[in-house]
């Protein structure tokens, strides 16, 4: 077990004994304001690219137009949702993400399935790590920021990671969910699509 593995494992399991209370009252809470289930189960990529699911808590209703297609995220995004993102309570859950070893506290945030053809190669090597709850991109920006600067912030944490730098990055972390900084970006729920570009190329 690496020394990364094994601090990963230290503090995803003492947080989720922390925070169960935490956990079980915004279970309770998204089944009264959205109804139906609590957690959003999605296939992200995890290390070189293999997908995995990612558990979240539910930010968004399941509301959907006349033809039953799910209405545009930006309108299903409720205001209780939005609480749940800017104090980041949604990423809790995946801490059993990161004690199975799919995820690890700190690294590239997992993104899309279909991205994974619209990298560069040198944008790819993001996937060279674990993905991570939180990142050196999300410190330095999160989603405010365009997603080239993501990238090379992704890049750069693949080529310098080490424990300190994980520690640095939890503790800047702590203080941008007090600060709600780069949530979103204008206009978006999230962010805008990745649609691949050619830098890099």
């Amino acid at each position: 077990m690496t020394v990364k593995r094994g601090f990963d494992l230290i503090v995803s399991i003492s947080a989720l004994i922390v925070f169960f209370p935490v956990l079980v009252i915004v279970a309770i809470a998204i089944h009264k304001k959205m109804g139906g289930g609590v957690f959003f189960i999605q296939r992200r990529p995890g290390l070189h690219g293999k997908p995995f699911n990612i558990i979240k808590f539910k930010t968004m209703s399941d509301a959907k137009d006349e033809h039953g297609n799910l209405l545009p995220d930006s309108e299903r995004l409720s205001k209780f949702g939005r609480i749940l993102r800017s104090t980041s309570l949604d990423e809790l859950p995946e801490l059993v993400n990161v004690i199975f070893g799919d995820m690890s506290l700190v690294g590239p945030r997992p993104l899309l399935m279909q991205y994974l053809k619209r990298y560069s190669p040198e944008q790819a090597r993001r996937h060279d790590v674990l993905p991570g709850i939180t990142g050196w991109a999300q410190v330095n920006g999160r989603n405010a920021i365009s997603w080239e600067d993501k990238f090379k912030l992704d890049v750069w944490y693949v080529d310098n990671h080490n424990l300190i730098l994980d520690i640095k990055i939890l503790y800047l972390t702590v203080a941008r969910v007090f600060k709600r900084e780069g949530i979103s970006q204008p206009g978006q729920a999230t962010a805008q699509e990745f649609m691949g570009n050619q830098e890099g190329k």
